[in-house]
């Protein structure tokens, strides 16, 4: 199989680490919570070849506090809370060094989808006064599945999206969720069915990714796939995002991106609209502007009529773009591989550990 540029650089991360553990058996709903550990003080990089945040940003988020969490393909996750930037891996419990999805539940807990498990971030303190980080690591539920997806909706329940399959947790168990493929597919990396996006519409139906079976809309009773054959540009999707005028906005592999009303795909490729057909990320401001990704070009910016590009002359150095994110003050952070920047309406700023934070 042929894997795109966005996820190459995680196949010699995966070498380093080593594989998963494994444990052979029926999948079924089990106990959540296998080990629970406090959260000790944060940790800098063992590997600093300068002063980036992390070679590789994954992914960005802003919790209900303001504060900036940095998901790395290496470094554990960054967490800025608008005075000190501090990093959380193993040694502070925190299983997983790539954080492959970053979201935040209705009680403030803070979720991260990891190479090693589910992770939960609880805010509230035990009785020594320490925040803890609650691993959730189901050996008999998940195999040894990484990861790749995760999401807390609007009910309260956290989906999770790995190579293979996708699992649901209700507030006291996991279970497994399955879509309606075409064929059994079963894996413990990447394969045909790899859930890379999951997200909720604005009438509470739920998108998923796949990374060969197109897209699956879920309105909570039955499933309607989109692929090529309705108009989808390309089957392999990177990323599903609804738009506040309710059209569904599809970043692939290898087709570009595609814009679904409901009724029709209109797509823009790399023959009239951008300069890559590799879509990993796409993003909508608070200006309406949609922002996605193109292997190779950086960004670009659609303002509803055409498209303006930002890379390297923009001062963004970072050609495999996997994040987006525009926090509350209306900040625009971009990462990918060659760390963490920000734009500031004109160009972009490479943002370190010591800043520019402000």
């Amino acid at each position: 199989m042929r894997y795109n540029k966005c996820h190459l650089q995680v196949f010699s991360l995966i070498l380093v680490l080593g594989s998963l553990l494994s444990c052979n058996g029926q999948k079924k709903a089990n106990p959540i919570i296998r080990n629970t550990n406090k959260s000790t003080p944060s940790f800098l990089p063992e590997v600093q070849t300068d002063n980036k945040i992390s070679e590789y940003i994954r992914n960005i988020y802003e919790d209900r506090y303001g504060g900036l969490w940095f998901g790395t393909n290496g470094d554990g996750v960054a967490h800025y809370d608008g005075y000190n930037l501090s990093y959380y891996s193993s040694v502070n419990g925190f299983i997983g060094h790539q954080i492959t999805g970053i979201t935040e539940d209705s009680n403030q807990n803070i979720w991260f989808a990891t190479d090693k498990g589910i992770i939960q971030y609880n805010w509230s303190e035990d009785e020594e006064g320490q925040r803890r980080f609650i691993n959730h690591q189901d050996y008999l539920l998940f195999g040894n599945e990484q990861f790749w997806s995760i999401y807390a909706d609007s009910k309260g329940q956290i989906w999770a999206g790995s190579a293979s399959d996708i699992f649901l947790y209700d507030g006291a168990h996991w279970s497994a969720f399955e879509l309606p493929l075409p064929e059994d597919i079963s894996g413990t990396f990447i394969t045909k069915a790899t859930t890379w996006s999951i997200s909720e519409d604005e009438d509470g139906h739920m998108w998923f990714s796949t990374n060969g079976y197109g897209a699956y809309e879920y309105d909570g009773k039955s499933f309607t796939r989109y692929t090529t054959a309705d108009g989808l540009t390309d089957d392999s999707v990177d990323n599903i995002m609804q738009d506040r005028n309710g059209n569904i906005w599809l970043g692939t592999r290898y087709g570009g991106a595609s814009r679904f009303d409901g009724k029709k795909f209109i797509n823009y490729t790399s023959s009239d609209s951008i300069g890559n057909n590799e879509v990993c990320v796409i993003y909508e401001d608070e200006s309406g502007h949609i922002w996605m990704s193109a292997e190779g070009y950086g960004v670009y910016r659609y303002d509803g009529r055409s498209f303006t590009n930002y890379g390297e002359k923009q001062g963004l150095k970072v050609k495999a773009v996997q994040t987006i994110f525009e926090d509350r003050n209306n900040r625009l952070w971009v990462g990918g591989g060659g760390g963490l920047y920000r734009f500031d309406g004109v160009s972009f700023v490479h943002i370190t550990k010591d800043g520019p934070w402000k």
